[in-house]
């Protein structure tokens, strides 16, 4: 897998903005990649050097939908996201200084 096809976007949330201070970085990732293919995704995109990786998969959330012809019912997709946690002595990642 390409290091794009790994990283699909950043998570922006009231918990990663907090971590964003201490190197600590969160994306959801392609569900089939691993915390080594992850690692070497974001070292190779933004030019870091990563201490950790940790994974998680996000249940995806019921939605309910009031219509006139009854009550429908979904679900949002399941997500892997990883949580990732940058060396001390590696530069930060400029997208998210830019949001601090």
């Amino acid at each position: 897998m390409e290091a794009t096809e790994i990283i699909i976007r950043p998570l922006l949330t009231e918990k990663s903005y907090a971590g964003i201070q201490g190197k600590v970085y969160t994306f959801e990732v392609n569900k089939k990649a691993g915390k080594v293919d992850i690692k070497n995704a974001v070292e190779k995109l933004f030019d870091v050097q990563v201490e950790k990786v940790n994974t998680v998969i996000v249940k995806g959330h019921k939605k309910f939908q009031n219509t006139k012809s009854g009550r429908t019912e979904g679900k949002t997709s399941d997500y892997k996201k990883a949580i990732v946690i940058l060396k001390s002595s590696s530069k930060s990642i400029a997208f998210f200084d830019s949001l601090s």
